[in-house]
């Protein structure tokens, strides 16, 4: 490569739980650089998660929701000669995070709840109990890795 590796933006932990992976989490769920709102968002939706499921934390909760829905295969396109491939490739790791994130925030807001804060909070708890559209999304993605594993010798 001829340029010079891009550096890593150090992410901070946020204030309530000190943990980095819930910052990166309202980092993809803030629209138009409203961190506060989104922050607002996701606690109160982990207040939410609190008040239904009262066996659990509610971080325990959110990490294993995110666990849940963590793709560990998925499918690229790839043109070989006329015909083009649905190639399965391992997912990184940074990217596998990021994706079950995109997915939970993507399909929260799909849900026809009355706030956003409850629409998170329901994803949530639906993922933690492996169901829900984010892990359906995640196991569709596995079944089309699966059913194109002819096709992972083109890989490289």
């Amino acid at each position: 490569m001829r340029r010079r590796k891009a550096k890593k933006i150090e992410i901070l932990p946020d204030p309530k739980f000190g943990e980095v992976q819930v910052t990166k989490f309202v980092n993809n769920l803030m629209l138009d650089g409203k961190k506060n709102t989104s922050f607002r968002i996701f606690y109160d939706a982990m207040d939410i998660i609190k008040d239904k499921v009262e066996d659990q934390e509610s971080l325990e909760v959110f990490k294993k929701a995110v666990d849940n829905v963590t793709p560990s295969v998925e499918v690229r396109s790839r043109r070989v000669g006329g015909a083009t491939f649905q190639i399965p490739t391992p997912v990184r790791e940074g990217r596998k995070q990021s994706l079950a994130m995109k997915w939970m925030i993507t399909f929260s807001r799909k849900r026809n709840e009355k706030t956003m804060a409850q629409r998170l909070a329901n994803e949530i708890i639906a993922a933690s109990k492996e169901e829900g559209a984010a892990f359906k999304k995640k196991e569709d993605t596995l079944r089309m890795a699966e059913a194109n594993k002819a096709f992972s010798h083109f890989r490289f």
